[in-house]
């Protein structure tokens, strides 16, 4: 009977955008090519992508370093609220400024969020079937990595948010059977030059 093998996630948010988000800047196809000679060294079986514009051509330029997966578009890999937590669950000093941001956020994305967010858990998580562990990429978005780490530290829901992940860089959550997730890389922009890094941050969280 086969047993089960350890999934390896790596996740990354797409490059940087174009003020309309309907495509990458000079600077985010840059940042896609050099994730993907980053990942070159990685034995990676799939590159899963959201539906959007910024996420497909992020994941087909990494490929196209690759050289060895083509992009596979996943609904769940998309861009969307995960989860809209009540003011109860929420700090009180706080609840106020959260509540208000999550009110500028379209509402589709808020009422079908959390029914693609537990798509992505049931998709990209957990040990997989087999002798052969996997290795697997999903080019995102800022909130479905907020919302995946917090899952993998076993965090409240809400936690999802104040977590920041710059354009094109580099998460891995290991999932191995009989073991709790691992955190093995967090936001690393090792394989970017100064002057991409931070991008899609916050100017005062640039260091």
């Amino acid at each position: 009977m086969p047993g089960t093998s350890a999934r390896y996630l790596y996740l990354t948010r797409h490059g940087e955008a174009s003020p309309d988000e309907s495509r990458l800047t000079d600077r985010g196809r840059r940042q896609a090519a050099l994730l993907g000679e980053r990942l070159r060294g990685a034995p990676l079986t799939a590159v899963h992508h959201g539906p959007l514009a910024r996420a497909a051509e992020t994941a087909r330029l990494v490929c196209e370093v690759l050289d060895t997966v083509a992009p596979q578009p996943s609904e769940p890999a998309g861009d969307y609220v995960p989860h809209l937590p009540r003011r109860a669950e929420l700090p009180p000093e706080s609840a106020d400024a959260m509540l208000a941001r999550l009110a500028l956020f379209p509402a589709q994305e808020c009422e079908r969020g959390p029914e693609l967010a537990r798509a992505a858990v049931a998709r990209f998580t957990g040990p997989v079937d087999g002798d052969v562990p996997c290795h697997e990429l999903v080019v995102t978005h800022n909130f479905l990595i907020g919302w995946l780490v917090r899952a993998a530290l076993d965090a409240p829901k809400w936690r999802w948010m104040g977590i920041n992940h710059a354009n094109a860089a580099l998460t891995v959550i290991r999932y191995a059977p009989g073991r709790p997730p691992a955190v093995l890389l967090f936001n690393d922009t090792g394989h970017l030059p100064a002057d991409l890094r931070w991008t899609g941050f916050p100017p005062e969280l640039h260091v």
